[in-house]
């Protein structure tokens, strides 16, 4: 397979990244396709979808190594399940799959054209191998079983900035950053209330603790060189 595009946001590392696409619509992304698919005839007509399916490649998994069961980390990386029945990146072929919401398609950019998509869950820099328009009456299934992850409940902890909040930082950004910590993006073995956290986000590094049911953000500090 060829990879056809790549995407750029504001996550260098995959630390702090939502778990699945379309949880957190304030993280925003933009498709950039590669030089030999930057035809605007590629995607005529897509404009009048809302959304895409996005095929894409686990590319900092550097395991080669594949087993026939996984540890998911939202059962508390103590129960083994088939990794065909989880959405783990270590699995045969490292192919990830996520649907997100079009926010707007530019045709004229000196890169070609570009697509620009909320709800991701990818770092910056990701191989895309294929879009595919999201088609609601065949691909939504409003009484689909969800096996295991039926019962695992959404987190919403409440977020207290302790740390003065950068000036130049936009509404859209600090509503992103609240949300990824009010989901807790530690791995859920991690209940360690006197450790620091800390992910890079955009020009930040944002560090932080979680106590109980509370997110303490310690420090927003721009990212040295920037």
């Amino acid at each position: 397979m060829e990879i056809i595009a790549r995407i750029e946001t504001d996550f260098p590392t995959k630390f702090g990244l939502p778990r699945q696409s379309r949880l957190i619509n304030a993280l925003r992304g933009t498709i950039v396709f590669e030089p030999k698919y930057r035809n605007v005839d590629a995607i005529r007509g897509l404009e009048d979808f809302s959304h895409i399916w996005l095929l894409w490649q686990f590319s900092e998994v550097r395991d080669e190594q594949c087993h026939p069961t996984v540890r998911p980390p939202r059962l508390g990386g103590n129960m083994h399940m088939g990794v065909f029945a989880t959405r783990s990146p270590f699995r045969p072929n490292r192919i990830g799959l996520s649907c997100v919401e079009i926010l707007g398609i530019e045709t004229d950019s000196p890169r070609g054209p570009l697509i620009h998509v909320a709800g991701i869950d990818m770092m910056s820099g990701t191989p895309i191998f294929d879009i595919k328009p999201y088609i609601p009456y065949c691909d939504s299934i409003p009484d689909a079983k969800s096996g295991f992850t039926a019962q695992i409940k959404g987190t919403n902890l409440d977020v207290n900035f302790e740390c003065q909040m950068p000036n130049d930082m936009s509404d859209s950004q600090l509503l992103a950053i609240k949300k990824i910590l009010a989901s807790d993006p530690r791995p859920r073995y991690h209940d360690d209330e006197t450790r620091i956290y800390g992910f890079d986000y955009a020009e930040w590094t944002i560090r932080f603790s979680v106590l109980g049911d509370m997110v303490k953000v310690m420090s927003i500090e721009r990212k040295e060189g920037l």
